[in-house]
């Protein structure tokens, strides 16, 4: 079976809103403003909770040698406050779910294996309604490795019962792209996300992808099925 491997955070879904409302919640408890703008801010949220930390406290001045020592005590608070409001502000991103359907009808597979820890990944595609469009979801902590270490590739495509070399990688950074090139097989990059896809071209992925509803040609055109134009 064919296997379509997707990123979570800036791939299927702009959670960038709720993230930074959690983050902010911690500013906010530590007795400061918010310090995090959702309209400028999302490429730093989908980055993660350490990213968004690590900015505010740059922010307040906190000198960088220092910016480890108030980063790293107000992680589990960081996501306790996302666990509580997963899915206010958060949505898939346009034609994503048809994108998954259409998928699943050529044949395909289609997982997730994110770098967001695994009981938030799967409350909130619970919350949005999908879990069920996927056939196995890996998170950050569900292995003792994450991406880009290619395990937790792997074992997203075995859960679902796919060929680990009969796979592509959908994702947004050079984690997920790095991924794929561990593995072995394509990667193609999103160019819809916060930062565009200027950052992302040196990566030299095998292909970009501008909007969803391009996915099932190019899945089938970089992983065609097994006797595809060969008259059988």
């Amino acid at each position: 079976m064919r296997t379509v491997v997707f990123d979570l955070d800036g791939t299927l879904a702009d959670t960038s809103g709720d993230l930074i409302a959690a983050a902010n919640a911690c500013f906010r408890d530590l007795g400061h403003p918010d310090m995090l703008d959702p309209a400028t801010d999302a490429a730093t949220a989908l980055r993660g909770g350490r990213a968004m930390l690590t900015l505010g406290f740059g922010r307040l001045g906190i000198p960088e040698a220092d910016l480890a020592a108030h980063v790293d005590p107000q992680y589990q608070p960081l996501l306790v406050h996302y666990a509580q409001a997963l899915a206010v502000h958060t949505t898939l991103y346009p034609g994503a779910l048809a994108a998954v359907e259409a998928l699943r009808g050529q044949g395909f597979a289609t997982v997730i294996c994110t770098n967001k820890p695994e009981a938030l990944a799967e409350a909130l595609m619970q919350e949005l309604g999908v879990r069920d469009r996927f056939d196995s979801l890996i998170g950050a902590d569900t292995l003792p490795t994450r991406k880009p270490d290619v395990a937790p590739f792997h074992a997203a495509i075995d859960r679902a019962g796919g060929h680990r070399d009969r796979a592509i990688m959908i994702g947004d950074t050079v984690t997920d792209h790095d991924t794929a090139r561990a593995a072995g097989v394509p990667s193609v990059l999103v160019s819809f996300g916060p930062a565009g896809k200027l950052p992302l071209d040196d990566l030299n992925p095998d292909a970009f992808l501008d909007h969803f509803d391009d996915l099932p040609a190019l899945a089938e055109a970089l992983l065609p099925a097994a006797g595809a134009g060969q008259g059988s």
